[in-house]
């Protein structure tokens, strides 16, 4: 969290230090700020229910700066959710820190030269509740994935684009010693003797090499709707190249008013290295789907 502050600290520093030099305005600065809530209260109802709050903060910002052909894009994304039910604990509905760099130069009406840096994590621990509340599943860099690869970027139109990078560095970090000995996110998990006692410990990251694309599409749909969707692709080069690992994250945004919004989301992840168990029992790779629905307050600058 410290270096992501301090991160996003400097880049501003740096627009604001080149906007005050420069008669030209390069620096072009844009975010938005909202907070969603969601309620439940029973008081002597017969048809019974439990009392629920919710509530999630969401962040975002685009950073950019374009001069001549060339040009350095920054954009954040977070987000961070809790719910409570009735009197238990807190249990988490939404975590996410996702940062992209990309350099361009143009080099046509439609397509650049481009170097894309991305790097993906979370805030706090995670549970999986439904089987244990009290021993975290994921931590802060527990998973983090880091991506780096030159490319070209295709973009016909102003709402849509593709990168390609053919020669993508894709590292999976599991800063946590105990989830990397299970072998989590797909690490190689540690060795053990025949009693189950640990030999040697896991490596706590993994890095793998292949081709990545991204393909984002930002439009309005309708009057005040927006559609927004980013399909991130990779294929490692060095171990099961037909095994596509897919991140797909839509949002659906309707604006009611200035301040007032509905929004509408769903990610899909698969990863063939990344195990998990189904109501049966069974271990295997899986479709992961998240789905979130919420009205909130949102102001942008």
């Amino acid at each position: 969290m410290r270096k992501i502050s301090i991160l996003l600290l400097l880049l501003a520093i740096a627009a604001g230090l080149q906007a005050q030099n420069d008669t030209v305005k390069y620096w072009k600065v844009k975010g938005k700020v909202g907070l969603n809530v969601n309620q439940n209260y029973f008081s002597n109802w017969a048809a019974g229910g439990e009392n629920n709050f919710g509530i999630i903060g969401k962040y975002s910002m685009h950073l950019d700066y374009a001069k001549g052909k060339d040009a350095w894009l920054n954009w954040i994304n977070m987000a961070l959710g809790y719910s409570v039910i009735g009197d238990a604990d807190p249990m988490k509905t939404d975590d996410k820190i996702e940062f992209i760099s990309t350099y361009k130069r143009n080099i046509s009406k439609y397509w650049s030269m481009t170097a894309v840096a991305s790097f993906k994590s979370q805030f706090a621990n995670g549970y999986d509740y439904a089987v244990d509340s009290s021993t975290a599943v994921s931590h802060f860099l527990a998973p983090a994935y880091i991506d780096f690869g030159p490319g070209f970027l295709y973009k016909p139109v102003k709402w849509f684009s593709v990168n390609i990078s053919p020669a993508n560095m894709h590292w999976v970090v599991v800063n946590d010693q105990r989830l990397a000995d299970l072998g989590s996110f797909g690490l190689d998990p540690a060795v053990r003797d025949a009693d189950g006692n640990i030999i040697a410990h896991a490596k706590k990251s993994r890095l793998d090499f292949g081709a990545r694309m991204l393909i984002i599409l930002k439009y309005e749909i309708a009057k005040n709707v927006t559609l927004a969707t980013k399909l991130d692709l990779f294929s490692n080069y060095l171990d099961k190249p037909q095994n596509i690992v897919t991140d797909w994250q839509t949002d659906i945004n309707m604006k009611v008013n200035s301040w007032l919004n509905v929004n509408f989301s769903t990610t899909v992840l698969y990863d063939d290295r990344v195990k998990i168990a189904d109501a049966d029992g069974n271990i295997g790779p899986r479709t992961q789907f998240k789905q979130l629905l919420m009205v909130g307050v949102g102001f942008n600058f």
